[in-house]
C-alpha cells in the first residue's frame, strides 16, 4: 500500500510540475516555484500578465536577482540552443561540475527544476502518511504544503522574540515525536525573515537528535551571507551525516525563470529521492549552470550591490521610524504596524510588487532588493502609501 500511495502522490506532483515547467514558452506564476513564496497547492499556474504591464513593474516580491544572468551565462545558454531538438544531448557535465564545486562525488548530487522541486522530492521520499516534518513558522512553506498533500503533517515551532529560529525548540519537538518524524527542515537563512542559523546551532541540532534522522537544510540564499558565524552544511555530507542540502541557481545567478536547483546528500539518500525526481531540467540551463558556477566575479558583484542597496533601504526605513529585521539575504522584513494586505495592494497600484502576507507576522512587509531604480521607486511609494494612510486616520 505504501508504494501505491506514493505512486499516486508522485503522479499528482509530476503532472503539476510538468504543466508548469515543461515548456520554455509558458510563464508560470512566479509565486508557484520561486523561493519568493510557497506554491498554490492544487491550482493551475495563473495567466501570465501582459508583457508591457509586467515589464513596467518594480518587482520586489519574489526575491529574484534583478539583473538577470551574466553575459557568460547567456552565451553558454545561447550556444546550447543547438541541442533544443535532442534528447540525449551533451549537458556541459553539469552534475560533475556541481560535485566538483562542492568537493563531493557526482553520486551525491540530484538535479531539480529549481530548489523547490528538491524540497518537494524530499517530502515524497521521506514522509509517510501520518508522519511529520519539524521546522519553524514562518519559513518557506513548500515543505509543509507538500506534507499536507501526502497526508502527513508539520510540527511548526514559533520563532524566538528576536526572529531567530528556536534551535532548542526544534530539538525538543524532534526528540519528543521521534517515531513519527520523517525529517527536520532548516531554512538557512530563513525565508521570509532573512536571519541565519549559525554553524554552531546547526551542529547542535545534528548532535542532539537521533543520528539517523534526515535533516533538510535549505541554502537558497547562501551566496548573500556575510556573517562569519554562518557556514554551509555541505561538509556534513562528506562526514556521512543524513543531511540534504538544497541549493538553487535562481538567486545569485539570476536564473529563476530557467529552473535549476540541486541537492547535495549522501549517496543512499540521493537514491531514495531519485525515483521522485521529474528530470525536467532543460538543456539550456544546464549549460548556463556550469557557466554560473565559474562566474565568481559576477556573483561577487551582485552580492556587493545587493548589500549596498539593502543597507541603504533599511537605513531610510529606520529613519522614517520603522523597524527592520536584520537580514543576510536579498530581502528584508519591515514592521509596518498595520495589516499588510491593504499595503501590498496599495503598492501594486503604484506599480511596485512587494511580498505576500506571511502568517502569523501579518503586520510585516517583506521587500526584495531590486535595482537602484526599483529601490528608489519603492522608497517613493512607501512614503506615499504611509503618508496617505496617516492622513486618512487623522481625519
Amino acid at each position: 500500500m505504501m508504494g501505491a500511495r506514493h505512486a499516486v502522490s508522485r503522479r499528482g506532483f509530476v503532472g503539476g510540475l510538468a504543466t508548469a515547467v515543461g515548456y520554455l514558452g509558458l510563464k508560470p506564476d512566479g509565486e508557484l516555484w520561486a523561493q519568493g513564496g510557497p506554491p498554490r497547492a492544487g491550482l493551475a499556474p495563473l495567466a501570465a500578465p501582459r508583457r508591457q504591464d509586467y515589464d513596467s513593474l518594480a518587482k520586489l516580491a519574489s526575491n529574484e536577482n534583478p539583473y538577470g544572468p551574466s553575459d557568460l551565462v547567456l552565451k553558454a545558454m545561447s550556444d546550447a540552443f543547438k541541442y533544443s531538438n535532442r534528447y540525449g544531448y551533451p549537458d556541459g557535465d553539469i552534475q560533475e561540475a556541481i560535485a566538483k564545486h562542492h568537493g563531493v562525488d557526482p553520486d551525491n548530487i540530484l538535479l531539480g527544476a529549481g530548489s523547490s522541486e528538491i524540497l518537494e522530492v524530499v517530502g515524497l521520499a521521506f514522509l509517510e502518511t501520518g508522519q511529520k516534518v519539524v521546522g519553524v513558522e514562518p519559513t518557506y512553506g513548500t515543505v509543509y504544503q507538500q506534507a499536507t498533500s501526502i497526508r502527513a503533517d508539520a510540527i511548526r515551532v514559533p520563532l524566538l522574540e528576536d526572529f531567530r529560529q528556536d534551535i532548542p525548540g526544534i530539538i525538543k519537538a524532534t526528540n519528543r515525536n521521534y517515531r513519527d518524524v520523517g525529517f527536520v527542515y532548516l531554512c538557512n537563512p530563513n525565508n521570509p525573515i532573512g536571519r541565519i542559523i549559525t554553524a554552531q546551532e546547526v551542529r547542535q541540532v545534528l548532535d542532539s537528535i537521533p543520528e539517523d534522522m534526515p535533516v533538510l537544510i535549505d541554502e537558497a540564499y547562501h551566496h548573500f551571507i556575510d556573517d562569519p558565524a554562518y557556514a554551509t552544511s555541505v561538509p556534513y555530507v562528506l562526514e556521512g551525516r543524513p543531511v540534504i542540502i538544497a541549493r538553487t541557481f535562481s538567486k545569485i545567478s539570476g536564473l529563476a525563470g530557467m529552473r535549476l536547483g540541486y541537492a547535495v546528500a549522501p549517496r543512499e539518500l540521493i537514491q531514495r529521492m531519485r525515483p521522485y525526481s521529474t528530470g525536467t531540467v532543460n538543456a539550456l540551463v544546464k549549460w548556463g549552470g556550469v557557466a554560473a558556477l565559474n562566474d565568481t566575479e559576477t556573483n561577487e558583484r551582485v552580492k556587493r550591490v545587493n548589500r549596498e542597496l539593502r543597507t541603504k533601504a533599511i537605513a531610510e526605513l529606520e529613519g522614517l521610524g520603522y523597524s527592520v529585521i536584520p537580514s543576510e539575504t536579498n530581502f528584508f522584513m519591515v514592521h509596518i504596524r498595520r495589516p499588510v494586505q491593504p499595503v501590498i495592494t496599495a503598492f501594486r497600484e503604484k506599480g511596485v510588487l512587494v511580498g505576500r502576507p506571511f502568517p502569523p507576522m501579518l503586520d510585516y512587509l517583506r521587500v526584495s532588493v531590486g535595482t537602484a531604480d526599483e529601490m528608489s521607486r519603492f522608497s517613493t511609494a512607501f512614503k506615499q502609501v504611509f503618508t496617505t494612510a496617516a492622513a486618512s486616520r487623522s481625519q
